[in-house]
């Protein structure tokens, strides 16, 4: 027998941005189903999960940190509570100087009222003495850490279930029909009818017959698995991050970024790449134990992509959250709700209609 559902959302795809927008329209009290292929979630589930508001060669302020930083503390705090998982890991971030004017420049960087919620300490000597190739000190990094998302995933793929908002799936677009003021999904098993229909598909986004034309570029990252003896209160970070790994006890390090390669398998290039970086970093011992890769959903100018149809108004896209998925669905979410309720309006940074 089919099961009937009236919802205000159909959520298509459950990876890191899927989840966010589930969660915040619950919260707020929107009736939500979510369809959702598992095995589309690959680059959400392989994840490190860093959260880092100081980011690139240049240690600039990451974009919107000010909203983004304090705002996922609190919605993966409160998703913890509701699900009664961990998979939220606030942690300091150590970040060593590359030479003397990068530390002279973050000494006075750092008392900037700007950095000042994001730096703990400035030190300008080393911090781990001989483990870490860090001579001329570094940067402790506050509002940082990271999220185990796989396991944040399962917690919120249960949570739906137990509340029979979820169905195992893939999406079929033409078994959508599109009307002016709702959707109805049928398949064998489900129909549901939404007030409105939001896409989250990631890098799936190409088979999109409504916005497969917004540019969602694939980019592939791989990393490692380690075992080391290392701290396991502070995450490492220049060239390469060493984050913990919950489920095997170890380190994550990376990560690559290689656009043009869109192959399905690890690479020797990449592994050469990172373990380079890593020994750059590092002094102590450690063994690789394994290499993964996955494809992040990436932008032209590295801003999500958010916003309705040209046409269909009840179709919205929520995706290309790129590198920094773990810090943007929170917020974004947020941002996509009230506008869905008529309570905000989509910033033109990541509206849809600029493409």
């Amino acid at each position: 027998m089919r099961n009937s559902v009236d919802v205000d959302l159909l959520i298509i795809g459950q990876g890191l941005a899927g989840s966010a927008l589930a969660m915040t329209a619950l919260s707020r009290g929107l009736r939500v189903f979510v369809v959702d292929e598992p095995a589309a979630n690959r680059s959400s589930v392989i994840a490190a999960g860093l959260f880092n508001p100081v980011t690139g060669r240049k240690m600039s302020k990451t974009w919107k940190a000010d909203a983004l930083f304090p705002y996922l503390h609190e919605f993966y705090s409160s998703v913890e509570q509701l699900t009664g998982r961990r998979f939220f890991f606030p942690m300091p971030i150590y970040r060593a100087f590359s030479g003397i004017e990068e530390q002279n420049e973050w000494m006075g960087r750092s008392v900037e009222p700007g950095y000042l919620p994001f730096v703990k300490s400035v030190v300008s000597s080393s911090s781990f003495g001989d483990r870490v190739n860090d001579q001329y000190g570094g940067i402790n990094l506050n509002q940082s850490g990271y999220l185990d998302t796989r396991e944040y995933l399962i917690a919120v793929r249960d949570y739906l279930r137990d509340r029979n908002s979820y169905a195992e799936a893939r999406f079929e677009p033409e078994k959508l029909e599109v009307r002016e003021s709702s959707g109805i999904y049928r398949d064998d098993k489900l129909a549901v009818k939404a007030q409105r229909i939001v896409f989250c598909q990631g890098i799936g986004n190409s088979e999109n017959p409504w916005f497969g034309n917004v540019p969602i570029r694939p980019l592939k990252g791989e990393f490692l698995t380690i075992q080391c003896e290392w701290e396991n209160d502070v995450i490492l970070n220049r060239g390469v991050y060493v984050v913990p790994d919950t489920r095997t006890g170890g380190w994550r390090v990376g990560a690559t970024f290689t656009r043009g390669d869109h192959s399905h398998e690890p690479t020797s290039s990449a592994r050469q790449e990172l373990t380079r970086k890593l020994e750059d970093l590092i002094r102590i011992p450690y063994s690789v134990t394994g290499q993964q890769w996955g494809f992040r959903p990436t932008t032209p100018d590295r801003r999500p992509i958010v916003g309705a149809h040209s046409r269909h108004k009840i179709l919205v896209i929520f995706n290309g959250l790129g590198t920094k998925g773990v810090s943007l669905a929170p917020y974004f979410s947020r941002e996509l709700i009230q506008w869905i309720e008529g309570d905000g309006r989509i910033c033109d940074e990541v509206d849809v209609s600029r493409f």
